[in-house]
């Protein structure tokens, strides 16, 4: 089996191959399923990362989800930990954390029990191990807040026979790609 970091270099290199409206196609694709989740519509508040470095595009989610009247968050990293903040707009974020968009310094923070989580990864298995960027800030996250319904969005290059992972790593229930919906 490959370690994370080999993992990592071949997840990263295989999205960033992708051609721009490839990446368009297969984001669009996604979304698509997402909103056709139960998980999804029946949620009045989303939790969401912001793309970035060629992860599959969510903007188009969070728009959708505050067009429907849903809550909207997405994370702020401060230190060793994130948090989730309620967003209106686009013009809420501004770059943080590795340049990555955050919520603005100021608006509340989310703290729902229950909402629809949209999670990244780098990499992910079939059965739903997620290899992370290594700051373990979303295991630590889902930790306080465990009965978040936990989604994850790839493209399917990111997704291995086999991924390592240990026994404390916190697993999406369902897998979204531009090939399907994989549930576990």
């Amino acid at each position: 089996m490959m370690t994370k970091k080999e993992i990592r270099r071949m997840a990263n290199e295989n999205r960033k191959a992708m051609l721009p409206g490839e990446e368009e196609e297969k984001s669009r694709k996604i979304y698509e399923q997402i909103l056709s989740l139960p998980e999804y519509k029946g949620a009045h508040s989303l939790y969401c990362y912001v793309d970035f470095n060629h992860e599959v595009r969510t903007w188009d989610i969070m728009e959708k989800a505050m067009e429907e009247g849903k809550r909207v968050a997405a994370p702020r990293v401060d230190g060793d930990s994130m948090d989730f903040y309620y967003i209106t707009s686009r013009e809420d974020l501004e770059p943080g954390c590795l340049g990555i968009l955050e919520p603005k310094t100021g608006l509340s923070m989310a703290a729902e029990e229950e909402a629809f989580f949209l999670m990244p990864g780098v990499a992910f298995d079939r059965e739903h191990h997620r290899v992370g960027y290594g700051g373990g800030y979303y295991d630590r996250y889902l930790e306080r807040f465990p009965k978040l319904t936990k989604v994850a969005v790839a493209y399917e290059c990111q997704v291995f026979d086999q991924v390592p992972h240990e026994t404390f790593d916190i697993c999406p229930a369902v897998l979204v790609t531009e090939a399907g919906i994989s549930r576990k």
